[in-house]
């Protein structure tokens, strides 16, 4: 290609709202530019880099047996209202009537488009197990869009979904969808890791998240040094202390200013581990009479020196979706914020306790009275409600595993495989004749990699000062050809040699100073960059510099391409030795 000719153009200065260096360098570089809040095109450059992306992902999914389809981005809501997710998730999903005004949706994800397809495909054991894949947009109105790709409204996902008769056999094909995610990261040339992570509005029992650790990313890892263990916060365990004795009669005693467990604690001389506080949430949930959403105050009391983990919270509630509770909400049920806990609350709400509490005996907690608190309440004898684990992890607890003190790291998410057992099959009646002719519930299971976060984290992890420097296996050319020479006759010929020996070239033909052509050829960093200068071309050579170590060194003219392909070979095959193959434990 050309850069003459080429539709985009680099930019000296990245435009307002990047806010991360890897976005930055997509915007400044041209692959990407923004339309609206989350909603990106991509460029020529953007797109030819995905599409290495995609081919990559193709191989390592045929060679797990799976088949390539494509399901509509438009769905309509009846299959959503089946499953219970048309009522269950909340704006994200987009809805909307057709001209028939029959209700439409915007696909998220495709669980019920391709179990509604199944359905008609698979009726006997003899047609499992199947697995199939698509790369296909997906919608998601997103409230906080950020970081250019990380976290867009519309996207290209790989998703695909797995079919089988039993547990065994989802067991197997989840297991090759382990393997096969860490072998396109690692082809792709982005460090990840696997965690153990919360299902959500997917469903299912089982569920992995892919990570790329980095400053950037939203979701907080805890992991073990020591024994490996690792998990998203929004499921980590830890290894709890718990404070059991003798029961203690309660006591009412005055607690001027001490709405917060620190002022608590100071003001009686007592531990934060020996109090007990209440966080209030609001839940959503769905009346199983009548379809609608409903919400109800939800009480979680935990150890006063831990946190809720709002995720555990929701799961232990089965709510659709928490917000913070009102005032007027604590209220109506007879408890008082500051000095709240369930102790003599009334009305209509839901009490979770974690089990540091639950396990812990004569904790300080709110009397329900401003000014007040309670000495020696003690969970069982003096309130009731469901016992969870709904803390939060966090830096330096305990490992749940070994017991050394655990690690915390910033992560975004580039991959996810789910379990999803019958959760879809059994509500879209999506079943199959067994060998004795009973109908019996397909098994599913459901994985996704995001395109273009893909990208976009690897122009965060592959970067400098310059720009981008994208590895051979994703860069949108594999050579960057630069010319300085008034004759286009010598560049011209070299372009086409290269072209003709199969190597992808992008060639810099533009009248511009050496300075602006070296300057976007860091910029787009592509890994090979060529020059033919005159001081070299009168020697009979070209330099050529290697953009992530920027080394160069010169070849002859009449050698380049066998050089330049020789250098690509290598390139790759130093990605091809670092290729994970890690299996489920």
């Amino acid at each position: 290609m050309r850069m003459s000719r080429m539709f985009s153009k680099t930019l000296r200065e990245a435009p307002n709202g990047a806010d991360t260096k890897g976005y930055e360098y997509l915007l400044r570089a041209g692959y990407i530019r923004q339309m609206g809040a989350g909603i990106f095109s991509l460029l020529p450059l953007g797109f030819r880099a995905t599409e290495k992306i995609k081919a990559i992902i193709r191989s390592e999914m045929e060679a797990i047996g799976a088949e390539e389809m494509e399901m509509p981005v438009v769905n309509p809501a009846d299959i959503w209202k089946e499953t219970g997710r048309y009522y269950s998730i909340d704006k994200e999903m987009s809805r909307f009537k057709d001209r028939n005004n029959r209700d439409m949706v915007l696909a998220m994800t495709h669980e019920e488009a391709v179990t509604d397809i199944a359905r008609g495909e698979v009726d006997s054991y003899k047609r499992l197990p199947r697995l199939v894949y698509q790369m296909q947009t997906k919608w998601r109105d997103d409230p906080r869009p950020r970081a250019g790709l990380i976290r867009v409204r519309e996207f290209t996902m790989l998703d695909s979904y797995s079919f089988d008769r039993d547990a065994a056999g989802l067991d197997k094909v989840y297991r090759d969808h382990y393997r096969a995610y860490f072998r396109i990261f690692s082809r792709c040339g982005l460090p990840s890791i696997a965690v153990g992570a919360d299902s959500g509005m997917m469903g299912g029992k089982i569920s992995h998240e892919y990570m790329y650790l980095s400053p950037i990313g939203e979701d907080t890892i805890i992991y073990c040094p020591e024994c490996g263990y690792t998990a998203n916060r929004q499921i980590a365990k830890f290894s709890k202390e718990y404070f059991p004795e003798e029961m203690k009669e309660i006591e009412k005693r005055e607690t001027p200013e001490s709405k917060t467990i620190e002022a608590l604690a100071e003001y009686l001389g007592v531990d934060p581990k020996k109090t007990a506080k209440c966080v209030f949430m609001v839940g959503s949930f769905i009346n199983d009479k009548n379809g609608e959403e409903e919400d109800k105050l939800i009480v979680a009391v935990v150890r006063g020196d831990l946190e809720v983990e709002e995720s555990k919270l929701s799961n232990a509630a089965r709510a659709n979706a928490l917000r913070p509770a009102h005032e007027e909400e604590i209220t109506a049920c007879g408890m008082v914020p500051g000095y709240a806990s369930p102790i003599g609350a009334k009305g209509d709400f839901i009490c979770i306790v974690d089990d540091s509490v639950a396990k812990s005996n004569n904790l300080v907690a709110g009397a329900n009275e401003a000014g007040y608190h309670l000495l020696n309440t003690n969970y069982g004898r003096d309130y009731s409600g469901m016992v969870a684990d709904i803390a939060s992890a966090r830096d330096g607890f305990a490992c749940p595993v070994c017991g050394k003190p655990l690690k915390a790291s910033k992560g975004v998410e580039i991959g996810n495989i789910f379990q999803l057992g019958t959760r879809y099959s059994e509500a879209m009646n999506c079943t199959y004749q067994d060998e004795n002719g009973k109908q019996v519930p397909v098994v599913m299971g459901s994985y996704g990699i995001g395109v273009g976060r893909l990208l976009a984290c690897l122009a965060e992890e592959y970067n400098d000062e310059g720009g981008l420097k994208l590895p051979v296996s994703v860069a949108p050319y594999q050579v960057h050809l630069v010319s300085l020479v008034k004759e286009t006759e010598i560049a011209d010929k070299i372009y086409e040699d290269l072209e003709k020996a199969g190597i992808e070239v992008l060639y810099d033909d533009r009248k511009e100073t050496a300075g602006v052509k070296f300057a976007d050829a860091d910029l787009i960093g592509i890994p090979l960059r060529i020059t033919l200068g005159n001081r070299s071309l009168k020697e009979g050579k070209v330099e050529v510099k290697i953009r992530e170590s920027g080394e160069t060194t010169s070849f002859l003219l009449e050698d380049i391409a066998d050089e330049i392909k020789a250098e690509i070979m290598r390139e790759q095959q130093e990605i091809d030795s670092r290729i994970v193959n890690k299996e489920l434990d």
